[in-house]
């Protein structure tokens, strides 16, 4: 027998809407009704008609949730940010990853449509080129809100960084410690960030007068520890004369910290080093590595709270939010001439 809200309002001599408020946890239910409806329902195994509250509200309270990569500080952090806000509240969150593939990304996208997924939160994947599956998305009654990667010609909710101007910052920092030949290695050709960073280390380089060697730019496609060893060694192997080397990934970073502490050269007094994301692992390795903060955990916090005012103003008709999240860099070692390494 499946018990509604009636049959426990009945049975507590309450009434349902304060059944309905006290499972949800509202706060204008006393602690001890609260206590005597959950316990309750504990007891005689109640399970609420998840079908029936949408036909009622047209809410579903699910979230999805989707990912690059699982196994990444950032996003691990956008996460934290994302369930720091939910945890008050009684939407659950589906975690999805697309791992890079836009055929893995649109299938999520469906298949949360077809869950009728009150919102869906999405950095948009390496390989994705084509956005009907987000134009889709946005046509239904789903909130569509993406953040860190994004697609310029498509005007959405967004919740983002300057990655031209954290670019710039960090490129700057380098060449005011008197670096003037300073390799770049970027992202992608496809995603906006990856042209942003690009467009930011170029800025620099222009506004202080230092001569861009195309040479010095390597494309990655992997951003992972090997291919910084791998970019690094192709540097040394063809003699390109480098005192910088700015990375699109801290993992690039690390890399090619790695190769160049093996072929001989001290870091930063040869060859100075910058990441950017500020991975964890930035802090524990020797010398420790400079990088670009992007404060994940505030951008899943507002990411979150951009879905909560767009549910609010569903009726209404509106425009795309777009909010940029501060960035700043934090030097360690591979940049700081003045500390020993």
């Amino acid at each position: 027998m499946n018990l509604t809200l009636k049959d426990i309002a009945q049975a507590l001599g309450i009434s349902v809407a304060t059944v309905s408020k006290a499972l949800k946890g509202y706060k204008d239910v006393s602690p001890s009704t609260r206590k005597k409806v959950l316990e309750y329902a504990k007891k005689v195994q109640f399970k609420p008609n998840t079908q029936a509250a949408f036909l009622r509200t047209k809410q579903t309270k699910l979230i999805g949730l989707i990912l690059p990569k699982i196994d990444h500080d950032f996003f691990a952090q956008i996460l934290k940010g994302i369930l720091n806000q939910a945890e008050e509240t009684d939407y659950k969150i589906i975690i999805l990853c697309s791992d890079e593939s836009y055929e893995n990304e649109r299938k999520h996208i469906q298949d949360l449509l077809q869950l009728n997924a009150d919102g869906i939160f999405i950095s948009i994947a390496k390989s994705t080129n084509k956005f009907d599956h987000l134009v889709e998305a946005q046509k239904s009654r789903t909130s569509l809100i993406i953040f860190d990667r994004y697609v310029k010609i498509l005007p959405s909710h967004r919740i983002i960084i300057d990655d031209k101007k954290a670019a710039f910052r960090a490129t700057e920092h380098l060449i005011q410690n008197g670096c003037d030949k300073i390799a770049y290695f970027r992202g992608d050709l496809i995603s906006q960030i990856s042209i942003d960073r690009f467009l930011g280390y170029k800025k620099a380089l222009d506004h202080y007068k230092v001569p861009f060697n195309r040479d010095l730019v390597l494309t990655c496609n992997e951003n992972t520890l090997e291919e910084g060893k791998s970019k690094a060694a192709q540097l040394l192997e063809k003699k390109l004369p480098i005192n910088g080397v700015f990375a699109v990934e801290d993992l690039l970073a690390l890399g090619a910290m790695e190769e160049f502490k093996k072929e001989g050269y001290k870091i930063p007094k040869d060859i100075a080093c910058m990441g950017f994301s500020n991975w964890n692992l930035a802090d524990l390795v020797s010398p420790s590595l400079s990088s670009v903060e992007q404060n994940g955990f505030l951008m899943g916090k507002k990411v979150f709270q951009l879905f909560i005012k767009d549910q609010k103003n569903k009726a209404e008709e509106k425009a795309f939010t777009t909010e940029i999240i501060p960035t700043h860099l934090v030097i360690r070692e591979s940049t700081d001439f003045g500390i020993k390494t």
